[in-house]
C-alpha cells in the first residue's frame, strides 16, 4: 500500500502557523478522558507584574494540568523542576493522572474529573473548596501551595486556582485564562512545549536547558513489566527477540497515516525475525488488524486496548523504535528513550510536540502551501484532498526507521 509522490523528511524545521497557540496535544486515550474550556467569570484581578521571581517557593507547588495525555507527558519536565524545590501536587483528570504513578517528583495527585462527577460550575467549585481545605490546612495534613502553575490555560484552570485561593498564579500570557494570573510567562513558540513548560518555573534570563532538563519522564514499575511479560509470552516471544512498535491511531482522523499496513508489509518482508508490536487504545482495534493481515501470520502483536498507559510506555521502551502519528505514543517513546519516527500531516513539528527521544525524525509533506492547516489536525481535509498524509509513501518512513536504527557515518 502507497500514496503518490515522495514525502519529506524534517526535524523541527517545517513552517509555523501564526496566531494565538493554544496548548494540547492529541491522541487517543487508552482510558476515555477529554478538555474543554469553561466561559470566563465576570470579573477578574488585575495581573500583577509579568516577571518570574529568581526565586522558587519554598513551600508545595501545584500544577494544574487537564488536557490531553501528551500534555501530562510533556509536564512532567516542569514538575521535576519544581520537585527541586519542594513538595508538588498535581491536578488531572482521571485519564492522565495514571501517567504520574510512581513519579517521584509528584507528592499528591488531585483527580479532578471535568468530564464527569466534576463537571459545570458546581462540580468546578467543589474542587477548588476541597484545594482550598488544603490551602487553609483543615485537612489531616497540610497541603499549603505557595503557587500554582497554569500547565492548562484555560479560564477554568485559573480559575480554580483562583477559588482554591493560590495566591501566585503562573501561566504563559498567550493563554485564556491570563486575566487570572498573578505572572505571565511569554509563550515561546520557536520552542519545544516541554520547554515551554519547563521555562513556568524559571526566571526569565535562564539559559536554554540541556536536553535532559526537556525530556519527559514516565516510571513504570513492577505491574506494568508484569503485564508486558504477561502480553509478549502469550504472543509466544523470546527474550531478545527484535520488536518495533507501530502506533497507527488519533483521536484526529487526518492525523492517522493510512498506509501502516503497507510499512509493516516491507519491514517484516525483509526481516523474518522482526515482530511487530501494535500500540493504541480499544479504538485501534480495526487498524491493528489491518496490519496483521498485511504481513505472515503470527509476525504482529497486537497490544491496542490491552496495556495500561504507563505499561504501553514500558512496551515502547522494550522496542528497537517506534513509528507513530502526531499523537500521545510519541512522548510515552520520549520518556523512555526509544527511537521514534513521528508522521506528521496537518500539523508540523514546529508547533512545538514532536519527538524529544535521543534518536528521532519527523516526516511531513513540506512542498504543499496548505500545511499546517490547523493546531491539532481538523476532522476533515478542508480542502478534501488530504494530500499531506496521502502523498507519503511506505518507503520514506522505511529509511527513516533505517537511518535511526543503521545511522550513517
Amino acid at each position: 500500500m502507497s500514496g503518490q509522490g515522495r514525502g519529506h523528511h524534517a526535524d523541527r524545521d517545517e513552517p509555523r502557523a501564526e496566531g494565538t497557540p493554544f496548548p494540547g496535544e492529541i491522541l487517543e486515550p487508552l482510558e476515555g478522558g477529554a478538555s474543554a474550556t469553561a466561559a470566563a467569570p465576570a470579573t477578574a484581578p488585575s495581573p500583577l507584574p509579568d516577571a518570574l521571581p529568581a526565586s522558587a517557593p519554598a513551600r508545595p507547588s501545584l500544577v494544574i494540568q487537564t488536557s490531553f495525555l501528551g500534555d501530562m507527558v510533556l509536564t512532567t519536565p516542569l514538575i521535576a523542576e519544581l520537585a527541586k524545590r519542594g513538595p508538588v501536587d498535581v491536578v488531572a483528570t482521571p485519564a492522565s493522572a495514571p501517567l504520574l504513578a510512581n513519579n517521584p517528583s509528584v507528592r499528591d495527585v488531585i483527580l479532578y474529573d471535568k468530564r464527569g462527577d466534576a463537571k459545570g460550575m458546581t462540580g468546578l467549585y467543589r474542587t477548588a473548596q476541597a484545594l482550598r481545605r488544603r490551602q487553609e490546612g483543615t485537612e489531616e495534613r497540610d497541603r499549603e501551595a505557595a503557587a500554582a502553575y497554569l500547565a492548562q490555560g484555560s479560564v477554568r484552570s485559573a480559575t480554580l486556582a483562583l477559588l482554591a485561593g493560590i495566591p501566585e498564579r503562573v501561566g504563559f500570557g498567550t493563554s485564556a485564562g491570563r486575566r487570572l494570573y498573578t505572572r505571565r510567562v511569554p509563550y515561546r513558540e520557536d520552542r519545544h512545549h516541554a520547554e515551554r513548560l519547563w521555562r513556568l518555573a524559571m526566571p526569565p534570563d535562564v539559559p536554554d536547558p540541556d536536553a535532559s532538563a526537556i525530556r519527559p519522564r514516565l516510571f513504570p514499575a513492577d505491574a506494568e513489566m508484569v503485564a508486558v511479560e504477561k502480553l509478549l509470552a502469550d504472543a509466544g516471544v523470546a527474550r531478545g527477540e527484535p520488536l518495533l512498535a507501530l502506533a497507527p491511531g488519533s483521536i484526529w482522523g487526518t492525523k492517522r497515516w493510512p498506509y501502516y499496513a503497507g510499512l509493516a508489509a516491507r519491514l517484516a518482508g525483509r526481516d523474518p525475525g522482526l515482530r511487530l508490536v501494535v500500540i493504541g487504545g480499544r479504538p485501534d482495534a480495526a487498524l491493528a488488524r489491518e496490519i496483521a493481515d498485511a504481513v505472515p501470520a503470527g509476525r504482529v502483536i497486537d497490544a491496542t486496548g490491552r496495556l495500561s498507559l504507563l505499561a504501553s510506555a514500558e512496551l515502547i521502551g522494550r522496542t528497537l523504535a517506534l513509528v507513530t502519528n502526531d499523537s500521545a505514543p510519541q512522548h510515552l517513546a520520549s520518556a523512555m528513550g526509544t527511537p521514534t519516527v513521528a508522521v506528521f500531516g496537518p500539523t508540523v513539528p514546529g508547533f512545538g510536540f514532536g519527538p524529544l527521544a535521543p534518536r528521532r525524525a519527523t516526516v511531513g509533506h513540506a512542498a504543499l502551501a496548505c500545511r499546517p492547516c490547523h493546531r491539532h489536525g481538523p476532522r476533515a481535509c478542508p480542502l478534501g484532498h488530504w494530500r499531506c498524509m496521502r502523498e507519503i509513501e511506505a518507503p520514506v518512513l522505511e529509511e527513516s526507521v533505517d537511518e535511526l536504527l543503521h545511522p550513517r557515518g
